[in-house]
Order: C-alpha cells, then sequence, then structure tokens
C-alpha cells in the first residue's frame, strides 16, 4: 500500500487531493508483527494488568452472578483444554453457538477462539430453515446451545448444551489444561458472522485474529484512565458484531460488563442503578425508548455517563431532545459494519459529539474514500457517495461465495460498503441512507432514514420504518410501518400530515401508512419497546 507524504493530506479533512482519499486524523496505532503467531483472546489476555483487576468480569444483570478476571481466565483456559481433548477441536474448526446472553457465552467465545476453532454466533430466536441456511455455509463440527433448542434441528451434529450440568463441569475442571499456548496465526478466521452483507443474501463473514486484533489495539490506545473501574451494561446480543466486539473490549480493558439476556427498559434503567453502570452501547431504539418514556424518571441514573449509539445514526434534533432531559449523560456515535469487525467511526470525547448527525471521525489506520455510484469518481469533502474502506479490520470475505466477495471487496482491499455517504472539511462522517435502499420518486431520490428520523420523533411514535412502495405514476413513493405509544390514537392522516410539513414535496409519505400498537408490535417480535 503506497504511503501517502502527510504534507499532502488536509490536516483538517484528512483528505488526500491527489490519491483522493481520507485518512484517518487519530494517530496510527502499532500493531504486532503480522508474522507473529497469535489469537486476539490471547493478545486481549495481553493487555490486562497485573495484577488481574480486583473488579468483576461479568455480571448477571438478573441474578447478580458474577465472575472475577481470574475466574474467566482459568474458566477459559479449562474449557480450551477439554475442547481440545473430548471433542478433538482444532485450528480451523467451524462451531456454531446458538444461545441468548449468559455468563457462559464469553468464556465460550474466548476458549474457542484460544485454540484458534471458529464461533459462528447464531441467534436463537432463528427458524428451523434459517439455521440450516447458517449450517450449511458455515459446515459448522459440533453445535453449542441452550436447551430449549432443539436438538433435532441440528441432524448428526454433536450438541452440548451450554446450561447443562456437563458444560459447567468442562469449565471448570482442574484436571484439564494446556501445556502450551496454542499457535493461531493472525490471518487464521476467528469468527464467522451472519450478515445480510451489502447486498441483501444471508452470508457468513470471515473475520481473523488480525482484524480482531487490530480494532481492540485501537480501542485500547484510546482509553482513558479512571480513578474507579468501568462499569457497561451489554443489552445488545452478543451474537451481532456489535455484542461480539464489545466482549473483546472489555477483556481488553479489564471492565466490569454487566450482562442482560434479553433487553426491556426497565431491566436496563434497574441494572443501571443496581451496579452503578457507568456506560451503555445500544441502537437507536433505546434511544428513543428513554427519551420518550417516564420510565426514566423512576430510577436514580447519576452513575450514567455515556451512551454509546450505533446501527443507525440519529437526527440533530433526537440528539439535542436527548441531551436536554439527560444533561449529565454524554451520547456519542459510532458506525461500523459486520464487514469492518464491527466499528469504523467514532467520537471518543464530547467535544466530537457536538457534530449532530456525524458518526465520528475515522479510526486509525483506516483509509476512506467516497465514490460516486453512477460515475466511480473518487469525491472530496461534502460530496456524497458510496463509502469505501481500506484497512486491517476489513473481513476476509464470504465464506463459499467467491462471488459475492469479489463484488464487495476490490482487487486492492476497497470494502465497498453500500451505504450513502458524505465526509465533511473537518473529518466527520455522515450516514445518508443505504445505497440500494433509496426511493426513486419520479427524478429524485428520497433517503427513507431522513423520514424514519422525523417520524421517531413524533411523541406518539415509539419506533417507525420506511420503505419504497411500487407506484405506476412516480415509480416508487415512502410507505411508513409506525408503532404507536401505549393509549395513542395517531391515525395515517395525521401521520402523513407531520412529515409533510417538514419535507419537500417529494419526500411526502402518500396514501401508505401502515400503524401498530406497541403491544401488536411486542408479541410479534418478542422486543419490548417500553414499559410504563
Amino acid at each position: 500500500m503506497p504511503v501517502t507524504p502527510s504534507h499532502e493530506i488536509d490536516p483538517r479533512s484528512g483528505y488526500c487531493y491527489s490519491t483522493k482519499t481520507y485518512h484517518s486524523l487519530r494517530p496510527s496505532v502499532p500493531l504486532p508483527p503480522e508474522s507473529l503467531p497469535l489469537s486476539v483472546a490471547s493478545f486481549a489476555f495481553s493487555l490486562l494488568p497485573s495484577p488481574l483487576p480486583a473488579n468483576p468480569a461479568f455480571i448477571d444483570a438478573a441474578s447478580g452472578r458474577s465472575i472475577s478476571f481470574s475466574s474467566f481466565l482459568f474458566q477459559v483456559r479449562s474449557l480450551a483444554a477439554s475442547l481440545r481433548s473430548r471433542f478433538h477441536l482444532s485450528s480451523g474448526d467451524a462451531v456454531l453457538v446458538v444461545s441468548p446472553t449468559r455468563l457462559e457465552i464469553p468464556v465460550l467465545y474466548f476458549a474457542l477462539l484460544y485454540i484458534g476453532a471458529v464461533p459462528c454466533p447464531s441467534n436463537p430466536l432463528n427458524t428451523a430453515s434459517e439455521l440450516s441456511r447458517q449450517i450449511d455455509i458455515a459446515r459448522p463440527k459440533i453445535v453449542f446451545a441452550v436447551s430449549t433448542i432443539s436438538s433435532n434441528l441440528f441432524d448428526a451434529l454433536p450438541i452440548v448444551h451450554v446450561d447443562s450440568p456437563d458444560f459447567q463441569s468442562l469449565i471448570g475442571s482442574h484436571d484439564h489444561h494446556l501445556s502450551l499456548t496454542p499457535e493461531v496465526r493472525q490471518s487464521n478466521s476467528a469468527a464467522i458472522l451472519f450478515s445480510s452483507g451489502t447486498t441483501g443474501q444471508l452470508k457468513g463473514v470471515v473475520l481473523t485474529h488480525r482484524n480482531f486484533i487490530a480494532l481492540i489495539a485501537g480501542i485500547h490506545a484510546e482509553r482513558k484512565g479512571r480513578e474507579s473501574p468501568n462499569v457497561g451494561l451489554l443489552t445488545i446480543p452478543l451474537f451481532h458484531v456489535f455484542g461480539f466486539f464489545m466482549l473483546l473490549r472489555v477483556v481488553a480493558l479489564g471492565e466490569t460488563t454487566v450482562l442482560m439476556e434479553r433487553f426491556d427498559l426497565s431491566g436496563m434503567l434497574r441494572a443501571v442503578e443496581r451496579y452503578c453502570v457507568k456506560y451503555i452501547p445500544v441502537s437507536p431504539p433505546v434511544v428513543m425508548a428513554m427519551l420518550k418514556s417516564e420510565e426514566a424518571s423512576r430510577w436514580d441514573l447519576s452513575s450514567l455517563e455515556t451512551v454509546g449509539c450505533g446501527g443507525a445514526p440519529l437526527g440533530r434534533e433526537v440528539v439535542e431532545r436527548f441531551r436536554a432531559r439527560f444533561p449529565a449523560i454524554n451520547i456519542i456515535q459510532g458506525y461500523g459494519l459486520t464487514e469492518s469487525a464491527g466499528t469504523t467511526t467514532s467520537t471518543p470525547d464530547p467535544e466530537e459529539a457536538h457534530a449532530f448527525g456525524s458518526v465520528g471521525r475515522i479510526s486509525a489506520n483506516i483509509e476512506a474514500r467516497i465514490v460516486d455510484p453512477n460515475s466511480g469518481e473518487e469525491l472530496p469533502p461534502g460530496r456524497c457517495g458510496e463509502l469505501w474502506l481500506r484497512g486491517p479490520t476489513i473481513m476476509k470475505g464470504y465464506i463459499g461465495d467467491e462471488k459475492a466477495t469479489a463484488s464487495t471487496l476490490s482487487s486492492d482491499g476497497w470494502l465497498k460498503t453500500g451505504d450513502l455517504c458524505y465526509i465533511n472539511e473537518d473529518g466527520f462522517l455522515f450516514v445518508v441512507d443505504r445505497l440500494k435502499e433509496l426511493i426513486k420518486y419520479k427524478a429524485y431520490q428520497v433517503a427513507p432514514a431522513e423520514l424514519e428520523q422525523i417520524l421517531q420523533s413524533h411523541p406518539e411514535i415509539a419506533d417507525a420504518a420506511v420503505v419504497p412502495y411500487p407506484d405506476e405514476e412516480a415509480g416508487q413513493i415512502p410507505m411508513a410501518f409506525v408503532v404507536r405509544q401505549p393509549g395513542s390514537t395517531l391515525n395515517s392522516a395525521a401521520v402523513m400530515n407531520f412529515v409533510a410539513k417538514q419535507v419537500s414535496p417529494y419526500k411526502k409519505i402518500r396514501k401508505h401508512v401502515k400503524l401498530s400498537s406497541c403491544h401488536e408490535f411486542c408479541c410479534k417480535t418478542g422486543f419490548s419497546v417500553q414499559k410504563n
């Protein structure tokens, strides 16, 4: 990769006008030599202080059960030995993990990573056909699942129940030990994470140990000293890339992490008070739930310092309302994809967090381009196009799908994200929408994300999604799916009028609004939007 002289890079935006590439404004982070055998689990353990942190590593939010760092490391190494001796797992073997968030899952993930086996996390709510598709993609050697998952879903595959006494014996055995740290190459596959990818079809994203080592090294380099241990609360599922990399992060930083099996607003707020939680990584619906619910006023949130939001950008109006209601809580945003190991930009300090609507600046060691999707031209600051990324956190490819890999990764390593974005003169990234999800209304392009942010700002709307609807005259028109707050009698006409007052005529929602109540939404999805 050619090195661009620093004097050619705009120190304000990070843009190089000769290569038409955006460079990170963060200090470069040194990484271990690529030739050094090293798993991400071993790398994370190497970053822990000696002696080990006295604070708990993990706490179960509901029961209060906890694991110390010394116990965590012992259990990981004990399970790693059992996986090799009893199940004959070795480097490169794929392992399907089907479980909600439990204290055993971080131990299992790290044990698999430690010996070079490849965890393939799966949503326990997946149907039999969805699980079958994931098995076809990953070809796992064994399945670890909760006992509520039917064994006959996996046919001839061996299955171990993580909520059984047998599994507990595997992680607590004094008889099993690894005499030598397993040799794992950084270029080896570390995990297969299932994603719709940048093109919509289910794929297995292959991320290497090097990808995660680069990610954790960057996070560790940005850590700030604290007088007391940091306590985080994970409401996000551990089978998602966001939860997966957060587990690696918190272990490497020696932080305490409170785990919730399933999100509900009351449980989250109760956990903040009970465990003096200082930060929560969340998705936008959680921010909206906190903002709109009276529940937040009933709990002591004085310990909470930061809410970090990822998954979709928050609009300026939402951020300002959140700060007005919770002035002591810093709300920050970030951006990433499964294909980039989960994070690419961030707003690590309050000053950067005031770049409203932005998901932050490019992370250390990452390069970006904004490419016109029609002409292929690489665009300067302020111009909107498809975001391309390159750096050590970018995936190896899609397992068993060379065609999709070739269409997503360029020959020189650029990941084509499929996201329509721009970078401003100060180096902040703004996500406009998914390139393939833009609504084509006559000659205009309408971004669903813009309309969704407007809808979510309505006090009687708990959540909303906007999609294209075929129209003979216009080609496509925006259609809204709206979840009303409990007790709301909001109708379609009111929804359309609310949006029409805030957008240009071509962006209006016309004719089609699908309304549902919070109760109906929760019954269909199992997700608790809000409790009053």
